[in-house]
């Protein structure tokens, strides 16, 4: 009976992990450039003397759904959508490099690039800064291009290009603040060459609400099931333990 306790605690405490990955997804239905973590459970025998009969549920990430999210054409200048497996560099906020495929760039006061959430926007040299200007274009290839305050339309001036890389989802992983790292071992990766983006536009999450809500309530029950299974254990003890009072 304890090795159905067993299972049925641990599967309980992975559900609760699995609910808390599917809630994170819905909260970022709407998060632009999102991928959708996965994960699933798994069988994992228990090591030590006496345990070769015990099974431990377990949660395990399986990387993120790397599926294209949907194009919405907003006619921005500085909004971009990457093509596929291309990332955009930007400064993480312990100074290392993150990337991301959140393409809703912005020009702060201080003339530093930044996307929505506030990253700083990687060039070939560091963060990209953008002189004062009347107009900002951003190339297939990433470079920006501006029209500088004071001068005539027969005046651009390439400022730099975004910095935007090539990456398999497999080399990738997510911290804690929503942006890709590099995993452990992986070697910088190089600035990709060619048509890397098209600009006026914003991919949207991947997240399937419908999949994502279906998800939640299956969740819900497996946990309500682990539950009975525990109290059905706990009862199935205590009448035992009454046979054994009564011999």
């Amino acid at each position: 009976m304890d090795r159905a306790l067993y299972i049925a605690m641990t599967g309980a405490t992975q559900t609760l992990k699995a609910q808390a990955v599917n809630n994170h997804n819905l909260a970022n239905a709407s998060t632009v450039g999102f991928k959708a973590e996965l994960a699933a459970h798994s069988a994992v025998a228990v090591d030590g003397a006496q345990l070769a009969t015990r099974v431990n549920t377990r949660l395990d990430g399986l990387g993120f759904d790397n599926r294209l999210g949907s194009i919405q054409q907003t006619g921005n200048p500085l909004d971009v959508v990457l093509a596929a497996d291309h990332w955009l560099a930007v400064q993480a906020p312990d100074g290392a490099e993150g990337y991301t495929r959140a393409g809703d760039l912005r020009v702060g006061a201080d003339g530093l690039m930044r996307t929505a959430a506030g990253h700083l926007v990687m060039g070939e040299d560091g963060p990209l800064s953008v002189p004062p200007h009347t107009q900002i274009s951003i190339g297939g290839d990433g470079t920006v291009t501006v029209l500088p305050q004071g001068q005539g339309p027969e005046a651009p001036a390439v400022i730099g290009r975004l910095r935007v890389v090539r990456a398999e989802p497999a080399q990738l992983e997510r911290d804690g603040g929503g942006l890709m790292r590099l995993g452990d071992g992986g070697e910088e990766l190089p600035p990709a060459a060619g048509q890397v983006l098209s600009s006026g536009a914003l991919e949207s999450s991947n997240v399937n609400l419908a999949d994502a809500m279906v998800n939640m309530i299956q969740l819900a029950r497996s946990f309500e099931m682990q539950v009975k299974l525990m109290r059905a254990a706990e009862d199935n003890a205590q009448a035992s333990a009454s046979v054994m009072r009564m011999g």
